[in-house]
């Protein structure tokens, strides 16, 4: 399962928890994973996924988000991992909790 494969790369490269589904008692900063679709070509999987960071500050999520970015971009290492593409990233502060947000999405081949 291709989540477990990035999790736990994610979990080696970030100094913050990182997690599959959002957890009950929410840390300072956290980042996020979702896979939002996903394809089969010729063998080769394909996903797409969100990595949404999460911080007490604008100043320290864009931070957060260019390390989780830095982090995802270091999937490439990983046999399993044959593309890596940044889709977008963006401010995707959420309205209703009032928690800061960020949001980078991320196309990628995997075997």
């Amino acid at each position: 399962m291709i989540e477990l494969t990035i999790l736990n790369h994610l979990k080696t490269k970030l100094s913050v928890p990182v997690f599959l589904e959002e957890p009950e008692t929410k840390p300072d900063r956290y980042v996020l994973l979702e896979k939002t679709g996903s394809g089969r070509s010729n063998c080769l999987g394909s996903s797409t996924f969100a990595f949404q960071s999460y911080a007490e500050s604008l100043y320290e999520l864009a931070a957060l988000n260019e390390q989780t970015k830095a982090a995802v971009d270091s999937l490439i290492e990983l046999n399993e991992i044959a593309r890596v593409q940044l889709n977008s990233d963006y401010n995707f502060t959420d309205t209703v909790t009032k928690r800061y947000r960020y949001q980078a999405v991320y196309d990628l081949n995997h075997y």
